[in-house]
């Protein structure tokens, strides 16, 4: 069921920079009223300007959460829609395992996505309305090699996100699985791999808003590496596990 996001409250977790800077911009295009959020308050500002309510969040802090949950209400009135794109990505070395870097990706990626459900569904179910929209990655359809951590974590986002769609559904909610290809942000900047069909953050940005006005329950981007993974998801575990062990030499 298609949709507008004209004039819908909009609150997006992680907007400091990259995909959800550029997501928070295309929905103020739209006609949206939006808050964003994250750690870094001056970043906020920057992207914000005067179109956008600021409400600094440590996706790792409930009660931080919790505070910018309350603070974009009073700002908008009410939250519509939550976009929780918050993330952390570090390649990991599985020859010298890091036990504080797998348990950063939990924090931030999966109990942080934790923490902003919860402080958004009570008033979503209450209300018997609303959509929550989780960015997770398509590094969460197969295992990959540097990829263990984060992986881990967007295929828990997955799985998640999947779960909670078919119980919220029948109360009014609607859940919304992001899974991004490689986009250039600052958490790319960095990889020494190669990247194929790597997109602009602007591109994302509108092919989330694309989706969410098209009433999707999944949006994947860009299309040549939705088809490449998806295929990915279905071959068997010894194949893939050779494919990507010739590539990855």
């Amino acid at each position: 069921m298609s949709t507008t996001l004209d004039g819908k409250r909009v609150w997006v977790i992680g907007a400091s920079s990259g995909i959800g800077a550029a997501t928070a911009h295309e929905l103020v295009k739209r006609g949206a009223r939006v808050a964003i959020s994250a750690r870094r308050e001056q970043e906020l500002h920057e992207v914000a300007g005067s179109e956008m309510v600021v409400a600094v969040a440590d996706v790792s802090d409930r009660e931080s959460v919790d505070a910018a949950a309350a603070t974009v209400r009073a700002a908008l009135g009410g939250i519509d829609v939550v976009l929780i794109n918050a993330g952390f990505w570090q390649q990991m070395d599985v020859t010298d395992w890091d036990r504080d870097l797998f348990a950063r990706h939990v924090e931030v990626n999966l109990l942080g996505m934790n923490n902003c459900v919860g402080a958004v569904l009570p008033e979503m179910v209450s209300a018997r309305s609303g959509t929550i929209v989780g960015v997770a990655s398509v590094a969460g359809y197969r295992g990959l090699t540097g990829a263990e951590a984060y992986g881990a974590t967007k295929a828990a986002q997955i799985n998640m996100l999947e779960g909670m769609r078919v119980a919220l559904d029948r109360k009014g909610v609607q859940v919304v699985t992001v899974c991004p290809g490689f986009v250039k942000t600052g958490l790319t900047e960095s990889n020494s791999f190669p990247m194929p069909f790597l997109i602009e953050a602007d591109e994302a940005a509108e092919s989330i808003c694309n989706g969410l006005e098209r009433g999707q329950m999944e949006i994947v981007f860009p299309l040549p590496m939705a088809a490449l993974m998806k295929v990915a998801r279905v071959l068997p575990v010894r194949l893939w596990a050779k494919a990507f062990g010739r590539a990855a030499k």
